[in-house]
């Protein structure tokens, strides 16, 4: 059975501005959550997958845009990305109370993120 995405990001200079520009364009719910400096998005509608957005911090953020795909361990996807030529970029970080996530480079250069869930 594949790994599935399960969240998305867009990585703006300025989050606010482009929240509004997808709240007006597309009615999505989205809200500002400054403990953690994060725009949570529910897109609404059945199927759909939410995401957030945000302003990258200093590091390997580069781009401005990742989908992120739900594994049940960091470490043995970061060694399989490894071993099918992709480079890790971030091996793990937490998200306090939610998860932690990774994020790789794909052997196109394309940044992408794992996600996994407490």
């Amino acid at each position: 059975m594949g790994q599935p995405v399960v969240h998305w990001e867009l990585w703006s200079k300025d989050p606010e501005k482009i929240s509004e520009f997808y709240r007006k364009t597309f009615d999505w719910d989205i809200q500002h959550i400054p403990a953690m400096n994060y725009h949570m998005v529910q897109t609404g509608g059945e199927g759909g997958i939410n995401g957030g957005i945000m302003t990258p911090q200093a590091g390997p953020w580069p781009g401005n845009m990742a989908f992120y795909i739900r594994v049940d361990d960091l470490d043995v996807f970061a060694k399989k990305i490894k071993e099918a030529g992709g480079k890790m970029l971030v091996e793990k970080m937490e998200v306090p109370g939610v998860g932690h996530l990774s994020l790789f480079e794909d052997t196109d250069g394309r940044v992408l993120g794992m996600w996994k869930q407490v």
